[in-house]
């Protein structure tokens, strides 16, 4: 059924539960001209009922989150990437506090893609993407959001990919406190499951050394068992610092290139 307007148009998909919407389909649903509708978009927008988050993507905004200005990224980040047409798996501390890294609640919201992507940041919305070839291969769970489901990397994924973007997420001694949360929930065979679907064994190393720093135990074993199997180059602790005239550690052949975190 067609809509009047703009207004009602919106109303009806909030009432029938969905938040999101496209120019497009907008314009399908009341037959407007471009100019008029581009019109209404703007009013609704300057009252805050709708947002923009990507050119021709709107978020709805209900009366309960009118102050906040926009829904939380959960509500409509598989409808965002499914209009860019993009894989995506929500991931790092964004992933990390959805599986119980409850202090490292995150001011942005991560998403893992496989090409780069500008961050949307709008009025205290911020969404930060991280490029990552291969990341299809990823192991992800589908964890229920209010509008749906969205698709998050499991914690053994997580734990790797803090490794990977560890310097654009506030360095390793970060990395280490998020590990510290995140260790209980990853599994001998979720971690050596992400392991073999990594492609960079170094991150593995590095990973290694960091998840020993919290603790020994079987975990840890089979993985330097994995390791081990695998008679790996020596891998730099910090990829961007000089590696010569330092220690190694023979477990994870990792080049002691930086000081190792101390456990809080």
């Amino acid at each position: 059924m067609k809509s009047k307007s703009l207004a009602e148009y919106v109303d009806g998909l909030q009432r029938n539960g969905r938040y999101t919407f496209t120019k497009a389909e907008a314009q399908q649903a009341i037959s407007t001209p471009d100019d008029v509708l581009k019109v209404s978009l703007w009013r609704l927008a300057k009252k805050h009922r709708i947002v923009m988050i990507r050119q021709g993507f709107y978020v709805i905004v209900p009366l309960e989150y009118a102050a906040r200005g926009f829904l939380p990224p959960e509500w409509f980040i598989a409808d965002l990437m499914s209009f860019m047409g993009q894989p995506y798996y929500v991931g790092l501390l964004s992933a990390a506090a959805l599986h119980g890294a409850a202090h490292q609640q995150p001011q942005e919201f991560h998403v893992v893609i496989p090409t780069a992507e500008r961050t949307i940041s709008i009025d205290g919305l911020r969404i930060r993407f991280f490029k990552k070839a291969g990341m299809e291969a990823s192991p992800v769970e589908n964890v229920k959001t209010p509008t749906g489901f969205m698709k998050v990397s499991n914690p053994a994924v997580t734990a790797i990919d803090l490794v990977r973007y560890a310097q654009r997420i506030g360095g390793l001694d970060r990395t280490l406190t998020v590990l510290q949360e995140l260790r209980e929930r990853i599994t001998t065979k979720m971690l050596l499951e992400a392991a073999i679907s990594e492609q960079q064994l170094s991150l593995v190393q590095r990973l290694g050394l960091l998840l020993q720093k919290t603790g020994d135990g079987e975990v840890i074993e089979r993985l330097a068992d994995w390791i081990r199997a695998r008679n790996p180059r020596e891998t730099p602790l910090d990829p961007a610092l000089p590696r010569k005239g330092f220690s190694r550690d023979p477990r994870w052949k990792v080049i002691l290139n930086a000081e190792l975190p101390k456990v809080c």
